[in-house]
């Protein structure tokens, strides 16, 4: 959680700093003008703004063990991994976006096993009362 949160903002910083170079990582063309009516430099700064508070969050709840939370992004994180996957098998992103699916499903995956083994562990403690 906390090294998701840590990314998050850093990523967050770069797309607010350098769209382009946030483009280049994600595998998209970065194009040299942009047309009239183009806003896809808004909606990189909106979506690494977006990043930014949503690593703030990972890093609150990490520092308040909010495992609600937890369970939460687990299942949001699956949602994510589908869409983006269905972007790049439909071909409305590039392959190479396919890593950032993969990094939701993976991060989604190891908070749930995470959470699961926490939760046997603290049932199969037995009780000094």
């Amino acid at each position: 959680m906390a090294v998701f949160g840590v990314l998050a903002i850093v990523l967050g910083i770069v797309g607010l700093v350098s769209p382009d170079t946030l483009l280049r990582m994600l595998g998209f063309e970065v194009l040299g003008d942009r047309a009239a009516g183009d806003y896809t430099k808004t909606f990189m700064a909106a979506s690494s703004m977006a990043s930014l508070n949503m690593g703030v969050y990972y890093l609150v709840a990490v520092a308040t063990e909010w495992r609600p939370f937890y369970l939460f992004t687990v299942i949001f994180r699956l949602v994510t991994f589908t869409v983006f996957t269905i972007l790049v098998l439909t071909e409305a992103a590039p392959a190479r976006f396919f890593g950032v699916a993969a990094w939701e499903g993976l991060g989604a995956v190891a908070t749930g096993v995470a959470l699961w083994f926490e939760r046997n562990r603290r049932t199969s403690v037995p009780s000094n009362t």
